[in-house]
């Protein structure tokens, strides 16, 4: 009798211990336990720590309450400005009530899954490449409240969503290089025009300055002379009056021949003046032989006058108060004189 109570009492403490083992459970800080008595949800979540649960009646769900991290496969889409690019993303989010976690979907982490693939393809529709390349925080706000929208029924909570990399083909990519290039070309030429343009207007308040004061000129011609010949070269530099030729350009052909023939203190050619004033023909300035010639012809043609024999013809003229006639017919008052021969 003794000994069937004590194998009595020893069946119920193993039963209790097996019991106790199958209705125990440990709940993770990070977790919260819901528990479904014959298929019905209990009231409460079951918080961590130990806790316990009817054996084959009770079901405890525990639900991971961390933020997932979960990464969006690449999908492919055609953009408003009709490009095509590959896009994936990255989604994270956390469960905020686990008994809709449990009971309004089936998995929440696949249904979140899919809902951040179409989101994503509906959002590269309505966005430009432009968008997509630049203007990333503003297309994953909008991408999160996509998101965020159907997934608060779950019990989830959508923390962040960024747009990871967008893939672009090799024909757009070349394209896009040869404008940034062009860009960046203009960029240049505006600033080259612009230094351009500072310069010519630093340069014309020079030669203001430089036309008030003619020292200055002479001090910056010795300046670029000095420059030059610090140079290892064998450059010549003549250093030429400026105020020379502008007085040559103004002046007449005679004057300028008169200043070459000061400057140069010899004689002129002919060539001075043609190369002077161009394609004009001006009189030549005579020398002393030129002036011994010209007087021996007119002495010559002087002498040729007086041989000529008188029994000539009269020279007719006509005199005032008198008519047409010969000239030794005058009066008295108006006679002829005689021709002197010139010396």
């Amino acid at each position: 009798m003794v000994q069937e109570l004590v194998i009595a009492v020893i069946a119920a403490i193993c039963a209790l211990g097996l019991y106790g083992m199958s209705a125990a459970r440990v709940i993770k800080q990070y977790e919260r336990g819901v528990v479904l008595r014959l298929g019905q949800l209990r009231e409460g979540v079951r918080g961590p720590g130990f806790t316990m649960i009817v054996p084959f009646v009770d079901k405890l769900h525990k639900v991971n309450m961390q933020i997932v991290t979960m990464p969006v496969p690449a999908q492919d889409g055609i953009t408003r400005d009709n490009v095509t690019v590959r896009v994936d993303a990255v989604i994270y989010f956390k469960v905020v009530d686990a008994a809709d976690a449990v009971i309004r979907v089936e998995d929440y982490r696949f249904a979140v899954s899919q809902m951040a693939q179409t989101s994503l393809r509906s959002i590269i529709g309505k966005s430009d490449l432009d968008d997509l390349l630049s203007n990333r925080e503003k297309l994953n706000q909008g991408l999160e409240l996509m998101i965020d929208s159907p997934a608060i029924g779950w019990g989830v909570q959508i923390d962040r969503v960024e747009i990871k990399d967008v893939s672009l083909p090799e024909t757009m990519k070349r394209s896009m290089a040869r404008q940034a290039e062009a860009d960046r070309e203009r960029r240049a030429r505006v600033i080259n025009a612009d230094a351009e343009l500072q310069a010519s207007k630093k340069l014309a308040e020079a030669a203001k300055q430089m036309s008030e004061q003619p020292a200055a000129l002479q001090l910056r011609l010795l300046q670029t002379v000095v420059a030059v010949a610090a140079e290892k070269n064998s450059t010549l530099v003549l250093p030429f009056p400026v105020e020379l030729l502008r007085f040559l350009e103004r002046a007449t052909p005679a004057e300028a021949a008169q200043a070459v023939r000061a400057v140069s203190g010899g004689p002129v050619s002919s060539a001075v003046p043609s190369a002077l004033g161009g394609a004009r023909t001006e009189p030549r300035i005579p020398s002393e032989s030129a002036e011994r010639s010209e007087a021996s012809d007119v002495s010559d043609a002087v002498s040729g006058v007086e041989a000529e024999p008188e029994s000539e013809a009269p020279l007719e003229t006509s005199l005032p108060g008198t008519g047409p006639g010969p000239v030794g017919e005058a009066s008295s008052s108006q006679k002829p004189v005689p021709t002197q021969p010139r010396a």
